[in-house]
């Protein structure tokens, strides 16, 4: 990405004023022509500049998605995790004196916080509970039906679901990045040959590149 000395927003605002001011003052579109600066050049940096705004969109849009996607996983495990912790509590509880049990379900044991080592333990517990006729009937004395169970087991494989559109949304939008940091760097370079070309082509006419947005150093003498 170009190595911007002000800010994206500072940058793209005065590419615009002096793309648009050359096009558009008939001075420096005269000045700039004499050094092969034509409208078809002016135009081209103005394609790039336009570019590089419809990618920024989409960026900004691309992140809005990942954002919304992931505040609908955590959403969306929180409420699973809530769940999956009250039955685990119950289950505890039914199948104490299952051996079974004990391994099948991952009945025992402290809870993996990462959400990789979680959702291990919440699929081989609903997955190998709602598959055993013997653990379901010990729940059933609390009230846990094998639909219940497949209930809350659709819940724990929307969490997948949802991790799965959130990555996929997170790619996105650092592809869109990479996309617009490329089209930056273009705009940057051109941004950077017309500035030294506008200084030779104005340098009798500093009044004319302030239009640009080139500021002219002045030296002060000491009297």
């Amino acid at each position: 990405m170009a190595n911007l000395k002000t800010g994206l927003d500072q940058f793209l605002l005065s590419a615009q004023v002096m793309i648009n001011n050359a096009l558009t003052d008939e001075v420096i579109r005269q000045s700039l022509a004499a050094y092969g600066y034509t409208d078809e050049t002016l135009l081209a940096g103005k394609k790039l500049y336009e570019n590089v705004t419809d990618l920024q969109n989409i960026r900004h849009r691309e992140y809005g998605e990942q954002i919304a996607a992931t505040s609908e996983l955590k959403k969306s495990r929180e409420k699973a995790k809530r769940q999956y912790m009250k039955t685990l509590k119950i289950a505890r509880v039914a199948l104490k004196e299952s051996a079974k049990a004990s391994k099948a379900i991952m009945l025992h044991g402290v809870r993996k916080r990462n959400f990789s080592g979680w959702l291990e333990q919440a699929q081989a517990f609903y997955a190998n509970l709602i598959c055993d006729d013997e653990f379901i009937a010990c729940l059933s004395a609390y009230g846990y039906t094998q639909a219940k169970l497949e209930e809350e087991f659709a819940i724990i494989n929307k969490v997948i679901a949802k991790h799965l559109i959130q990555k996929k949304e997170t790619g996105e939008a650092q592809e869109a990045t990479v996309i617009r940091d490329k089209a930056l760097d273009d705009l940057a370079a051109w941004i950077s040959d017309f500035k030294v070309v506008a200084r030779v082509a104005l340098a009798e006419n500093p009044q004319q590149l302030e239009k640009l947005g080139i500021v002219i150093k002045v030296n002060c003498k000491e009297f």
